[in-house]
């Protein structure tokens, strides 16, 4: 499963060619991410932080006023990390492909932490068949 988050593009997203900054991307992907993991339903909620983004872009996206879909779904989880991977797309049309690692994080402490049973639960609902497998894999190894 796939969440999907509607992201409004702004006038100031343009750069000086007429198209969205590459960096505004990373605000995208983060608009979509906190959606995904702070939903008043289910949440994320001892905190995390960012450890890595990878992003291919693969078409220009030039200022309308529709939104542009952002999809997201978890490819692994491991004991304390997981990765998140997205796309920027218009139906079959596909902006930018990228992930992003995260780490649960203990800010108390100021370190990382072990994702939780009821996070590990949230984060399976998004994962697919083979990234379920391997963290299953890593479950019996530990």
């Amino acid at each position: 499963m796939r969440h999907t988050y509607r992201c409004p593009l702004r006038w100031a997203d343009m750069d000086a060619y007429g198209h969205v900054n590459n960096v505004v991307f990373l605000r995208y992907l983060e608009e979509a991410r906190i959606d995904f993991l702070f939903r008043p339903d289910k949440q994320f909620k001892q905190g995390s932080v960012v450890a890595r983004h990878e992003i291919d872009y693969k078409r220009q996206l030039v200022h309308r006023h529709a939104p542009v879909d952002i999809e997201l779904w978890v490819t692994e989880i491991r004991a304390a990390s997981f990765t998140l991977a997205y796309e920027v797309k218009d139906g079959d049309q596909i902006y930018v492909r990228a992930s992003t690692v995260i780490v649960p994080f203990d800010f108390e402490a100021q370190r990382p932490r072990r994702i939780t049973e009821e996070e590990r639960e949230f984060l399976r609902e998004y994962t697919d068949d083979g990234s379920q497998k391997a963290d299953e894999e890593e479950a019996v190894a530990a």
